[in-house]
C-alpha cells in the first residue's frame, strides 16, 4: 500500500518540472492525481506520463473561470480533496529601473492571484485533516539581483503559509511551503538561455549551491511527498528547503 493510497490529489503547473515529478510520485504513491496547466498539448504528454491514475483539466490558474472549472469538475467526479499541491508559478528577470507594469502584473497574478484563489476555491472541497503544500523559492529569503518581483511574490507565499494555518486551525488543515532550490526544470533552462545576465545569474546560482549541482525535479517530489502524507502529521506552517544548502549559507 502506497502513502497516499485512496487520496485525491490536485497539482497544479503540473505540465512539466517539479509539478510533473510529484503528479509522478504521488500517483505512484496511490493517489488519484487531477493535474491542472495552461497548454493542452503539454498537459496531455504530462498525463500519459502519470499513467492511469491521472487526470488532466486546462487552464490557468490566474483565471478564476478556469479555478471553478477545475474544481467543478473534481466535485462531480470524486467530491473531495486529500492533498492540494498548488504549485504553478513563474517568473522573469527584470532589473529595477527596467521593471514593466506589465512584467508586475504577470508575475503577482500567477504566483500570488493564482494561489491565493487556487486554495481558497479548493476549500469547500478539502477535508477535514487534508494537506495544502505551497511551491516556494529561496529568493523569499534571499536577495537576488534582478529578481525581485519573482522574489517578493515568493515572500508573499510564505506569509499565505503563516496565516492560512490559523484560518484553517479549527479544520486541522495543515498548510506547508516546499522552497525549491536550483533545479533542473525546462522553466529553469529556459531562463538560463535567455540573455547573458541571465547566464551569468544561473551560473553564480549553481557555483553557491553547497552540493555543487541543480536538484532534479524528483527530489522536491519526494519531499512534497512527505508534506502530502501522515509522515508530516504534525507539520504545519513550516518551510522545507530542498536547495542543495544554497539559501543557508
Amino acid at each position: 500500500m502506497g502513502k497516499l493510497t485512496g487520496k485525491v490529489a490536485v497539482v497544479t503547473g503540473a505540465n512539466s518540472g517539479i509539478g510533473l515529478a510529484t503528479a509522478k510520485r504521488f500517483a505512484q504513491e496511490g493517489a488519484r492525481v487531477y493535474m491542472s496547466g495552461r497548454r493542452q498539448k503539454e498537459l496531455d504528454a504530462a498525463v500519459a506520463e502519470v499513467g492511469d491514475n491521472a487526470c488532466g483539466i486546462q487552464g490557468d490558474v490566474s483565471n478564476l473561470a478556469d479555478l471553478d472549472r477545475l474544481f467543478a469538475t473534481i466535485k462531480k467526479e470524486v467530491g473531495t480533496i486529500d492533498v492540494l499541491f498548488a504549485n504553478a508559478g513563474g517568473g522573469e528577470f527584470a532589473a529595477l529601473g527596467e521593471i514593466t507594469e506589465e512584467h508586475f502584473d504577470k508575475t503577482f497574478a500567477t504566483n500570488v492571484k493564482g494561489t491565493l484563489f487556487t486554495v481558497q476555491k479548493a476549500l469547500p472541497l478539502l477535508k477535514d485533516g487534508s494537506s495544502i503544500i505551497l511551491t516556494g523559492s529561496t529568493t523569499q529569503v534571499t536577495g537576488a539581483p534582478a529578481f525581485s518581483v519573482y522574489s517578493a511574490s515568493k515572500a508573499a507565499i510564505r506569509n499565505f503559509a503563516r496565516s492560512w494555518i490559523l484560518d484553517l486551525a479549527p479544520r486541522k488543515i495543515r498548510v506547508n511551503v516546499l522552497v525549491p532550490g536550483a533545479t533542473s526544470t525546462p522553466g529553469w533552462h529556459a531562463l538560463a538561455s535567455s540573455d547573458e545576465t541571465s547566464k551569468e545569474m544561473i551560473r553564480f546560482v549553481e557555483t553557491t549551491t553547497p552540493l555543487g549541482r541543480l536538484a532534479d525535479p524528483a527530489e522536491s517530489a519526494s519531499a512534497a511527498l512527505f508534506l502530502a502524507c501522515d509522515d508530516s502529521s504534525f507539520v504545519t506552517g513550516s518551510e522545507l528547503f530542498v536547495d542543495g544548502g544554497s539559501a543557508q549559507v
